[in-house]
């Protein structure tokens, strides 16, 4: 695999996974920025077609400027023919950047546009329809799960409340029967009031686990159904990956045309640059950082943990001493005079 993709974290466990509610919206958006990426490419290279027209311009003028100039000069025989030939040469190559001019703007640009046109279809009130179709499927394949898991999390909460409720009735419990100032009638009270916590803690306990052992059933069906809207989102975006890698290729076409050999290492390297695209490259990084190739920290039960909900004490400062002002001495005028005697 390329270095592009050395900075993928596929394998990395995230609070935002893909497979967590709401967290397709990238490849969502990642659709629908498609196609403001092809306005971008479509933009950038009229703003080189307009450098190609201004470059052969230019060429043109300095042609205009120095042929009349040139052809009465004193110069003579094949020594001018020789200056001659650079105004022939710049009228020739001026030719040819007027003629990369128009290719960027007609050729390559129209041809982004077209398959704009063709690819994504615009909705009445907005948005395009492919983006709208992959979000609904992700919606509708993501909603009973989504809801599963939402009842999980609420019975995890309220079982980690009834063992910290619990916690608290054994420890009173616990104090009463150590205590000679607590009647046995108290103590009988704080006795059940620990086995009324035991019993409900076990309750909602049980329903934790209904939950979650529910939810776990469900999760294969609810992976199945996800990855098959990704794959048709990885297909919308294949199209556009080798779409733009034509698109490039042909713009680079266009633009080499010289042999010289510095210029031609340039391009040469722009070339293998395209030529190394990998669609399916591209696509394998996407999955892993956006898609099912993430890893998820799945639901599993958690035991309540009395350390996390120890109080922080914090320490007091120390008052500090009381300052004292240093003031300077000025000898009185009397005691000046005697130290002159």
């Amino acid at each position: 695999m390329s270095d592009i993709y050395s900075e993928v974290a596929g394998d990395e466990v995230t609070t935002n996974s893909f497979w967590m509610p709401n967290q397709y919206g990238c490849s969502v958006k990642r659709l629908d920025e498609g196609y403001r990426v092809c306005d971008d490419i479509v933009a950038c290279f009229q703003d080189r077609a307009r450098i190609e027209k201004q470059y052969a311009q230019q060429m043109e003028e300095w042609a205009r400027k120095w042929k009349p100039l040139v052809d009465s000069s004193p110069m003579y025989g094949s020594l001018l023919t020789a200056w001659q030939a650079f105004m022939t040469a710049a009228e020739r190559l001026s030719d040819l950047h007027v003629g990369i001019q128009k290719t960027l703007v007609t050729d390559d640009g129209d041809r982004v546009r077209n398959w704009q046109k063709d690819t994504y279809h615009r909705k009445l009130f907005g948005g395009f329809k492919e983006s709208y179709e992959i979000e609904n499927g992700f919606y509708k394949a993501q909603k009973p799960w989504a809801k599963k898991f939402k009842k999980v999390e609420k019975s995890k909460n309220a079982y980690h409340k009834a063992c910290k409720k619990q916690q608290v009735a054994t420890v009173r419990e616990s104090h009463g029967k150590g205590n000679p100032e607590v009647s046995v009638d108290k103590q009988r009270k704080l006795q059940e009031e620990r086995e009324k916590c035991d019993q409900e803690t076990e309750k909602v306990k049980q329903r934790y686990e209904k939950a979650l052992q529910d939810l776990n059933r469900y999760n294969p069906k609810y992976m199945e159904e996800m990855e098959t809207v990704f794959d048709l989102s990885q297909q919308h975006e294949q199209k556009r990956i080798n779409f733009l890698k034509d698109t490039l290729l042909s713009i680079h076409h266009h633009l080499d045309v010289t042999n010289h050999e510095s210029i031609q290492a340039v391009y040469q390297d722009l070339h293998q640059a395209i030529l190394s695209v990998r669609d399916q490259d591209d696509l394998k990084w996407w999955r892993n950082r956006h898609g099912p190739g993430m890893m998820m920290s799945w639901p599993q039960f958690e035991e309540w943990n009395p350390d996390k909900e120890r109080p922080i004490v914090k320490k007091k400062k120390a008052k500090e001493p009381d300052k004292v002002r240093l003031r300077s001495i000025t000898p009185t005028e009397g005691r000046g005079g005697a130290d002159q005697d």
